[in-house]
């Protein structure tokens, strides 16, 4: 039964071709969200109900995913970002975690929070911060 019930949790994710998308969707990663960037595997995830769809781009050499409602609706974005350029007290929180290996701001509406890759002892996790450097929830 526990098995059943955290399975039920676990979002499914599937690669999809943009050419399946719905029409709304399509539009939306044409728009300026994309512009400049490079497009590349595009996923369809189901969670608790809901399906969403995520684009991932590169900019400049660096990542940055995009996060859409099937309508076509922005709901996040991942962009990888330089950790000088994030708050210092996010950038303290990280550093004390371990080696920093990569930094991502993350934009859900209008929340900024700060993820991050950090490696320590040879093991490698995952840390979410907000500006102020308080750990978030997984």
């Amino acid at each position: 039964m526990l098995l059943v019930l955290a399975s039920a949790v676990v979002a499914k994710e599937k690669s999809v071709e943009r050419k399946s998308l719905p029409a709304a969707l399509q539009a939306a990663i044409g728009r300026e969200e994309t512009k400049g960037a490079t497009i590349g595997r595009i996923t369809e995830e189901k969670e608790n109900g809901k399906t969403t769809y995520e684009v991932e781009t590169k900019v400049s050499g660096r990542s940055r995913d995009l996060v859409f409602s099937p309508a076509g609706a922005l709901i996040e974005s991942e962009e990888e970002t330089a950790i000088a350029s994030i708050p210092a007290a996010a950038r303290a929180a990280f550093e004390r975690a371990g080696n920093v290996l990569k930094v991502e701001r993350v934009t859900r509406g209008t929340t900024v929070t700060y993820e991050a890759e950090i490696e320590k002892g040879g093991k490698k996790s995952e840390l979410a911060v907000d500006a102020a450097g308080k750990r978030l929830q997984p």
